[in-house]
């Protein structure tokens, strides 16, 4: 007889210490659950911006039970009765099913690789042609340009010129260096200028911008570069799943029969 009051203390054990692995810890004899760790621990952790560590393990660990005892005197007081509170658990509980929705459908709409391939080469077809290397000074009048010509006519050098007297100050303290752009990455009249010079010129006049007066020499030229599909794939899969949940989220909204006008 001894020994089945034995085995039966060991079956009780042995289930009261599974039930208590599920559990972080018990607070006023209510058990807290192990999972509700998980889920603050993947939402800490969500993106890979935080490592997981002992120390956050710790923290997260003891956010949960800290809550669990808040929350008891939230109840205790009655504050699940208030109106408010009623409206804003109406508000979060909307906000995780919308949340798992999209998940759920990015789970079950992924983009390929094949996807983000068929997107990299539309990109690349587009940036092919001649990119340019130019330096510009840039001064608000006219007067201001001529006389600058002159003193690189005399021997002047350009990116001393432009540290000194152009008022771009975010190529000035470059020496007036762009790096390379295709001629569509500036105004027009710039654009068109810097096109027409050879490699080494500088403008014979000072072109006139809605910005000021530009003296513009080009240093360079090259054919487009563009980045290894490897290195871009992940950024352009991200915006391709942004475009296909906006769109799912579109066909949801004109699905919907609603008196609500939307403003666009």
């Amino acid at each position: 007889m001894l020994h089945k009051t034995v085995a039966a203390l060991a079956v009780a054990l042995a289930f009261a210490g599974a039930a208590s692995a599920q559990n972080v810890a018990i607070v006023n004899g209510k058990p807290v659950p192990k999972s509700r760790v998980d889920t603050l621990m993947v939402q800490a952790t969500r993106g890979g911006q935080q490592p997981v560590t002992p120390e956050l393990e710790t923290r997260v660990r003891e956010e949960v039970v800290l809550r669990e005892i808040f929350a008891q005197e939230a109840e205790k007081r009655g504050v699940a009765a208030n109106a408010e509170f009623r409206s804003q658990m109406e508000l979060a509980r909307q906000s995780i099913l919308i949340r798992q929705l999209f998940l759920d459908y990015s789970k079950k709409n992924p983009v390929t690789d094949a996807d983000s391939k068929a997107e990299y080469d539309k990109f690349k077809a587009q940036s092919t042609g001649t990119e340019y290397r130019a330096r510009h000074i840039l001064v608000e009048k006219e007067d201001e340009a001529k006389a600058l010509l002159a003193q690189l006519k005399g021997g002047a050098k350009f990116d001393d010129l432009a540290k000194k007297h152009s008022k771009d100050t975010g190529s000035a303290q470059n020496g007036g260096d762009l790096d390379f752009a295709k001629p569509e990455a500036y105004v027009p009249e710039f654009g068109k200028a810097m096109a027409a010079l050879k490699k080494g010129e500088t403008t014979a006049e000072p072109v006139k911008s809605q910005f000021g007066y530009h003296i513009i020499k080009l240093e360079d030229t090259r054919e487009a570069q563009f980045p290894p599909f490897e290195e871009v794939k992940g950024q352009i899969a991200q915006r391709l799943e942004q475009q296909k949940l906006q769109q799912y989220q579109e066909t949801l909204r004109k699905q919907a029969k609603t008196d609500f006008k939307f403003s666009q």
